[in-house]
């Protein structure tokens, strides 16, 4: 006889939070969201730390580069998506690594007998308005000028019109030597009422740049989540099939951290992946793993030297894996579940894993939800396939925008590795769908809405960190009668107008 499990599985919407004792202190303002991202020894910090709980799927339609970006300037991280080859995702691992950085390895480079045509294409090409004039065009050639977009008109200029023509020269540019610390660099910029110092070497080679707006986006953006060297940190999904050669090149490219991307974690092949990079890199490779959805589940993965574990298994709004397959759990009986096992783990070793709960957001209180049934951070999809951040087109139905969204176990993505069992190198039957989701604008805007919504629920309960949240919170499950008196009823609910201008 198959094992029993009487007691039914539960949802997010089941469960609501039963306000607690709020202090004068405890407001929006007080609250911190920063939560670990890899495991830990007690009496001791995770070598990363978020500064918000929410990190985006890896997924084709969810992880690129822009969106890797935007959320990491929130203070949360992209796991790029690793159903592509080995080339690619390495490359949009890299272009997030450089794209923000206090020394800039210059992107827009030209030679001083190109012309103001390549300039125009270069721009409209990388989007950037600086470009660097170097004797071989190469990011770090010998130094020769500097183009803005003050040193042209198009409508007054030929487009045959040479480069040495209408560059500012070196002598007549500020520049420094490549030793200069970001401090002094900055300093310069403004005492020189600068956009940008080049940084040359003994040689007069280009190293770097260094950008005013860099200094003025880490102002405007005081979570923004920054390695060492004052890059972007990023993340990349990998799989238990090509492991060896990937794990490499993302390390190479920038990774911060890796997560093997799988709809079920409980196997030989996750722990075949982590015993490969422990033996190759030791601890100094950091690889979450999952998804699980018992504490079974979780006690394997985590002997296995997983250093984040991910809870879920069919919760996706884009994922079918219980109806083709009739495998997984409720999400919020797996997290608490999971959890619990979690905090018995330290218990036995002093060792804290975090935990990511992965699918089943549907409302932005139930990422509140999740934090306060013990999850560190949540994983997110279709939340961040909405936003013009991410990679899919933006098209227009019936009059409205959407953005297209579709899982890796659809036909559209074809990601076997991530459903592999050992067998076939194929996708054997579909376990996602295809879709749209509404469009909702750019990420910043939205994502501090949704936390707004997630420091005042905890300032009810009566808590101003999320491990305080975890010891505070009251959790009372719900009846469908209930759901339905929490929403608006017995009331004709007036349509959304504009009125005047």
């Amino acid at each position: 006889m198959a094992i029993f499990i009487n007691e039914p599985s539960h949802t997010f919407n089941e469960y609501l939070l039963i306000p607690g004792y709020s202090s004068e202190n405890c407001i929006p303002a007080n609250v911190s969201l920063r939560t670990p991202l890899v495991k830990f020894r007690k009496g001791e910090k995770s070598a990363i730390t978020m500064n918000i709980p929410m990190v985006s799927a890896i997924m084709q339609s969810v992880s690129g580069t822009d969106l890797a970006i935007a959320l990491a300037t929130e203070g949360g991280i992209s796991f790029i998506y690793g159903s592509q080859s080995i080339e690619d995702e390495a490359k949009m691992v890299k272009t997030v690594k450089d794209y923000k950085a206090g020394f800039v390895v210059s992107d827009s480079n030209l030679r001083p007998d190109d012309t103001l045509a390549d300039v125009i294409n270069l721009t409209e090409a990388t989007g950037h308005s600086t470009i660097a004039v170097t004797e071989d065009g190469s990011a770090r050639g010998k130094l020769l000028g500097i183009i803005t977009g003050r040193d042209y008109r198009v409508s007054r200029m030929e487009p045959t019109t040479p480069v040495s023509e209408f560059m500012t020269p070196l002598d007549k540019l500020v520049t420094a030597p490549d030793t200069t610390s970001l401090k002094v660099a900055n300093d310069i910029i403004w005492d020189h009422k600068l956009n940008s110092l080049p940084l040359v070497d003994k040689n007069g080679n280009l190293k770097y740049m260094v950008f005013r707006k860099d200094y003025d986006s880490h102002k405007q953006n005081p979570d923004e989540l920054l390695d060492s060297d004052k890059r972007y940190i990023v993340g990349a999904g990998i799989n238990t099939r090509d492991y060896e050669t990937r794990v490499p090149a993302l390390i190479e490219a920038g990774a911060d951290v890796l997560c093997i991307d799988s709809s079920e974690g409980f196997s030989d092949w996750q722990k075949f992946t982590i015993e490969w990079i422990r033996k190759t890199y030791g601890d100094t490779v950091k690889v979450g793993a999952g998804n699980v959805v018992d504490a079974e589940g979780f006690r394997f993965l985590a002997e296995c030297g997983a250093d984040f574990i991910k809870v879920g298994i069919g919760g996706g709004s884009i994922c079918i894996t219980r109806e083709t397959k009739g495998i997984g759990r409720g999400q919020a009986t797996a997290l608490i579940d999971v959890c619990k096992a979690r905090d018995d783990y330290f218990r036995e070793t002093g060792i804290y894993i975090p935990v990511c709960s992965d699918g089943g957001i549907v409302y932005d209180h139930h990422i509140t939800l999740a934090l306060a049934m013990g999850a560190d951070f949540v994983m997110l999809g279709r939340y961040f396939a909405r936003f013009e951040e991410s990679p899919t087109n933006k098209v227009m139905v019936n009059g409205t925008y959407y953005k297209e969204y579709w899982g890796e176990g659809s036909a559209r993505a074809r990601n076997w590795q991530r459903y592999d069992l050992g067998g076939d190198k194929k996708l054997s039957f579909e376990e996602g769908v295809d879709s749209y989701v509404p469009y909702a604008g750019h990420l910043k805007d939205n994502v501090g809405m949704t936390l707004s919504k997630v420091r005042s629920t905890m300032c009810n309960c009566g808590a101003t960190t999320i491990p305080e949240l975890q010891q505070k919170a009251k959790l009372t499950l719900v009846s469908a009668t209930s759901i339905v008196e929490g929403g608006a009823h017995d009331v004709i609910r007036k349509e959304s107008q504009s009125y005047g201008k």
